[in-house]
């Protein structure tokens, strides 16, 4: 079997809008999810309600397992905000912000997981990049 990361945007698309349902039941059938300590770190961050907290403090105790950047995965991910974060002409926010997504790339490229995400414009070249599996909604 093989493995998936969900990328928060989805998460937050499903909780608030009701989106993506067929892509994560056909994740689930398809893919054994973990969950990457990034996502959980920003779902916990942008929880703003009663609800949206109790959503992903339940996410966070059903996460069987836990997936986090290493060191290196630390290390690389300035490389690659720089290079690609130069290469676009990217402003000290917009890097800051991917960041994130590099650490979830690493972490998967590491473990050999496809990323299910929404956001096609920071997934793509960091895809090309790493040579990581995405699955995009």
């Amino acid at each position: 079997m093989r493995w998936a990361i969900i990328d928060t945007g989805i998460y937050i698309g499903h909780w608030g809008r009701g989106l993506y349902a067929e892509l994560l039941a056909t994740t689930q059938q398809t893919f054994i999810v973990r969950h990457s300590a990034v996502v959980l770190s920003e779902l916990r961050r942008g929880a703003r309600t009663r609800s949206a907290e109790a959503l992903v403090d339940s996410l966070h105790r059903l996460a069987a397992e836990r997936w986090a950047p290493t060191e290196n995965d630390w290390w690389e991910a300035g490389r690659l905000v720089r290079r690609l974060g130069d290469s676009r002409g990217w402003e000290v926010a917009k890097r800051r912000e991917f960041q994130n997504d590099a650490l979830i790339a690493l972490t998967a490229r590491r473990h050999g997981a496809t990323i299910v995400t929404a956001n096609r414009s920071d997934f793509e070249p960091l895809a090309r990049t790493l040579r990581v599996a995405v699955l995009y909604a």
